[in-house]
């Protein structure tokens, strides 16, 4: 059996865009107009590959709390949209996802830019639940907030 290993349309815009200029920027403002709540953090999709995203949340006014860090749920926005492209230009066609549930600690203030990570491996891609590691870091590398987002993996209905 052959597998197909062409990029799904995600990851092949993606990878299209990038010899463009300004090409992750429109990369992100498309998939944030997809869902228009990612667009509130101004999210930057900084690489994307098989199974890993990362996404960058610029330190500015609009994302600070009473304290002029980065919310910790501009972090979370942040974390979903990186688990989400991921998610996306990874899932073997025949599966579906679903966000169940997010569980995350805050183990540090976010005084920087954050860069939002979300990874699994290859063989994760199965039905069931999958727990999707997700980590954000500020410009040091300290991590401000890691946890994972919990999916529903299914297979998608066949065509009638």
């Amino acid at each position: 059996m052959t597998t197909d290993t062409r990029p799904n349309k995600v990851l092949a815009l993606y990878q299209r865009l990038q010899s463009w200029p300004m090409g992750k920027k429109i990369f992100s403002i498309m998939v944030a107009r997809m869902a228009p709540y990612f667009s509130t953090i101004r999210p930057l999709i900084t690489e994307l590959r098989p199974n890993y995203c990362e996404c960058l949340i610029k330190k500015r006014h609009g994302v600070h709390n009473h304290i002029k860090t980065v919310h910790v749920i501009a972090i979370c926005n942040g974390l979903e949209m990186a688990m989400g492209v991921m998610a996306e230009a990874s899932i073997p066609k025949h599966l579906r996802w679903i966000p169940k549930g997010m569980s995350l600690d805050y183990t540090a203030k976010a005084g920087s830019d954050i860069r939002c990570v979300a990874e699994v491996k290859p063989e994760d891609w199965r039905e069931g639940d999958l727990l999707v590691p997700v980590t954000a870091y500020d410009n040091q590398g300290i991590v401000v907030v890691k946890g994972h987002i919990k999916l529903w993996i299914s297979q998608k209905p066949s065509k009638s």
